[in-house]
């Protein structure tokens, strides 16, 4: 991005380009993600529907794939509508508070992703590793309180950001985004003024939120690990080692997509914007059109139930 010597004074709107370098074809990049979005929509509220209305599925695991699903339709619903504006509809402007309040749902609702993806690892490990332990440790009140803690410490950890932004800048060099959507370091780059204390902040919270999940994830699945392959019976090692099949395709999906797109905004001056931008984008949607399939497929109690809804429903 090339700026000019003139500045804008707290400007009231922003423009979000899209994807640079793709402007004439963005019509079309719209398609794929507006199908995965719906899909993500239809899946996660299935999901949620069913874990709600099938008493048996009351347990932790199951309540913490709710908050997923419930997280990642928040997730894609705070990126999707203005970025459908801005693909087809050709609808760019937003203002400059709700591009803030936008950037900071979206980072918020990341950080807790993460931290329930953390609940399901612990709660995999425990179930394994203290299978006669796992009722007595994970209640409904521990259930509850682990949710309530991903929701505070995102939205709080989160929040300085916003602040940072609105109380030290008042001259941009730029409204143009270049971006499909408000992300922090997107809004950042338009200042005019020193930008370190905000890109270290960022820093700061990517890696106290995801790098110490991501830590305590690992280290919980080498635990199962090493558990399940101590089991005596084929069998059972096969059983235990097919339960975690789904969390670890999801987590690894996530964070994966999720350092290439932290590590290229700010070190990857080299790669063209536009895979950048596309990869940071299907970061937000791919999470939640992939983890009501995988759940979907590889949880025998959800796609039980998932026969059982439709049958019923064909049944006259």
């Amino acid at each position: 991005m090339t700026f000019s010597n003139i500045t804008v004074f707290m400007p009231a709107v922003l423009t979000l380009i899209g994807v640079p370098g793709l402007e004439a074809v963005q019509k079309w990049i719209g398609i794929p993600f507006c199908a995965m979005y719906h899909i993500a929509i239809v899946g996660n509220s299935l999901l949620l529907i069913i874990i709600k209305s099938e008493p048996s599925l009351h347990e932790p695991m199951h309540i913490f794939l709710g908050m997923l699903a419930a997280t990642d339709i928040a997730l894609a619903s705070s990126i999707f509508p203005k970025m459908l504006g801005v693909f087809w509809f050709h609808m760019p402007e937003i203002y400059f508070d709700s591009c803030l309040l936008q950037m900071w749902l979206i980072h918020t609702f990341q950080g807790i992703e993460s931290g329930i993806l953390l609940a399901m690892a612990l709660d995999r490990y425990v179930a394994i590793c203290y299978p006669l332990r796992h009722a007595i440790i994970f209640t409904h009140q521990l259930v509850t309180q682990i949710g309530s803690f991903a929701v505070l410490r995102a939205a709080t950890l989160v929040a300085p950001c916003l602040l940072l932004i609105k109380c030290r800048f008042q001259f941009y060099h730029t409204t143009v985004i270049s971006h499909c959507y408000c992300e922090h370091m997107a809004i950042v780059k338009l200042a005019a003024g020193d930008v370190q204390v905000n890109k270290i902040y960022g820093l700061f919270v990517a890696f106290t939120v995801a790098g110490f999940d991501l830590i305590f994830i690992t280290l919980s699945y080498i635990q199962i690990f090493i558990t399940v392959f101590r089991l005596p019976q084929k069998e059972a090692r096969f059983k235990a080692f097919n339960t975690c099949i789904a969390h670890i395709c999801v987590f690894l999906q996530f964070y994966l997509l999720a350092f290439f797109s932290f590590f290229t905004h700010r070190f990857g001056s080299h790669i063209p914007p536009y895979i950048h931008i596309l990869f940071s984008t299907m970061y937000l949607l791919v999470p939640p059109f992939l983890n009501p399939l995988v759940y979907g497929v590889k949880t025998k109690q959800i796609r039980t139930h998932l026969v059982k809804m439709f049958s019923s429903k064909n049944t006259p």
